[in-house]
């Protein structure tokens, strides 16, 4: 991942303002950070520099009150810390003073993900990741994940867990690696572990769902119980996040393992579900292509009938947004499939930054979710994210993609390739032993029959 040595400064300009507390003013909150940006004047304006540092004071005061609760005696205490410091972190950037109190707030989320439970948990889930997004890539983010995962990973995988914790660590744990992850493998590793829990809506999976004790129905799909449904949206969907770093060896392993098993999730009865799926499926398609323009998928055909049917879909049994949503979707997909087409979407940044592929609506719609109302001012104040949806020049033969993505590829390239010359010299050294084992019997064999041919011109009958 990339190395963001220079900080943004905390001190004064549109970082200061009062502490937001509920969506409302979190809303409003960032809509004043946004417009303070755009006028540098503003500041001075609204009451000068001492005015501006003293409410800077005051954030700190109560976020550092916030830190402090978060290992209260208290579980409603514990949770309305984690919920301020998520309200905070999501509408204002802070990277110099959550730069200080890493160790703190870490040692607090891992106390809340350890002790605490249901809302507990799932806020403590969504904190991991916002300090990583505050953090950015390097070493100090880097640190947090390498705490804070195996928890993650023990509280996702545990079917005896509470199932709202694990639905927000399924979605909590594809961004913080996006974001933190350093090592190839590691990623591999939390792609797996996400893995192993949408699978179990895939039909004819044979795996059962210990969520729930769900058994499949006739047609061989998994009855997937309503709490067991999102959690493996997510799962998918961070999975889906985390395709978009795999190198083109790993892709082509994804493709042959799940593009002909996708499918079966278009039949969710959960609309989120079929819609994520649908642009899982468009996400692949894209990468597949991005590495080769000729690429086909033997079931196309069905494939597209299906999408066909979603983007028309008027089943009855389905409300009316549920069915404007997924038509809407699924006619970008269909055609994402059929063309290669994405609908350009346009972010209001800047000049107006596209977002031209389907892996860039992953990674946008990743961090929308954690970041709510403060996406804009991210965009303009948050060095990670506004470098992640920097232009790119356009690649050949397929989309764009970030420089956080083709770093990590990069790095996953080279290490296929450091670990296939790995082989060559394990290959060339058992040869080499071989030769010298074959050369030490030939020449052990010269010296018998020599000795043979010696003994035979010595001996002279009695």
């Amino acid at each position: 991942m990339p190395r963001y040595k220079k900080r943004l400064s905390n001190k004064g300009g549109p970082q200061a303002g009062v502490h937001p507390f509920s969506d409302e003013d979190a809303s409003m909150e960032t809509l004043s950070h946004c417009s303070s940006l755009s006028d540098p004047n503003s500041a001075a304006e609204e009451g000068g520099e001492a005015a501006e540092e003293a409410t800077q004071v005051d954030l700190q005061y109560k976020l550092k009150g916030f830190i402090d609760d978060t290992v209260d005696k208290s579980t409603q205490t514990r949770q309305d810390a984690l919920v301020g410091l998520n309200t905070a972190m999501a509408t204002r950037v802070l990277d110099e003073f959550i730069s200080e109190q890493r160790m703190t707030i870490t040692d607090g989320v891992e106390r809340c993900l350890k002790k605490g439970k249901g809302e507990e948990q799932s806020a403590a889930a969504s904190l991991a990741c916002l300090l990583c997004v505050q953090l950015g890539s390097g070493i100090e983010s880097e640190e947090v994940l390498k705490t804070l995962k195996p928890l993650l990973k023990t509280i996702l995988a545990d079917p005896s867990a509470d199932i709202q914790a694990r639905q927000a660590v399924a979605k909590s744990l594809g961004l913080c690696t996006l974001v933190a992850e350093d090592d190839v493998l590691d990623v591999y590793a939390t792609m797996e572990c996400l893995e192993g829990q949408f699978v179990r809506s895939y039909a004819d999976d044979g795996g059962g769902d210990d969520d729930g004790g769900d058994d499949d129905d006739d047609s061989g799909r998994p009855s997937v119980g309503p709490e067991s449904g999102p959690l493996h949206t997510n799962a998918l969907l961070s999975w889906a996040l985390l395709l978009t770093m795999c190198s083109a060896t790993q892709l082509r392993e994804v493709l042959t393992r799940h593009l002909p098993r996708l499918p079966s999730l278009l039949e969710s009865d959960d609309v989120n579900m079929r819609i994520a799926a649908g642009e899982t499926v468009a996400l692949l398609y894209e990468l597949a292509r991005d590495m080769d323009t000729d690429f086909e998928f033997e079931d196309d055909e069905a494939l597209r009938d299906q999408l066909g049917a979603l983007a028309t879909d008027c089943n009855k049994h389905r409300t009316k947004v549920d069915k404007r949503r997924q038509r809407s979707v699924f006619r970008d997909v269909l055609r994402a499939v059929e063309d290669g087409d994405f609908p350009s979407e346009t972010i209001r940044f800047a000049k107006g930054e596209p977002i031209d592929s389907w892996s860039r609506k992953r990674t946008y719609d990743a961090f929308r979710e954690f970041v709510g109302a403060g996406m804009n001012y991210h965009l303009q104040a948050n060095e990670l994210i506004r470098d992640v949806f920097r232009p790119r020049p356009a690649r050949v033969g397929g989309p764009r993609r970030t420089e956080v993505h083709e770093d990590l590829s990069r790095r996953a390239e080279e290490q296929e390739e450091e670990e296939e010359e790995e082989e060559d010299e394990e290959e060339d050294e058992e040869e080499e032993e071989v030769v010298m084992v074959v050369a030490k019997a030939q020449r052990e064999r010269a010296d018998w029959l020599a000795g043979l041919i010696t003994g035979a011109r010595d001996w002279s009958p009695a």
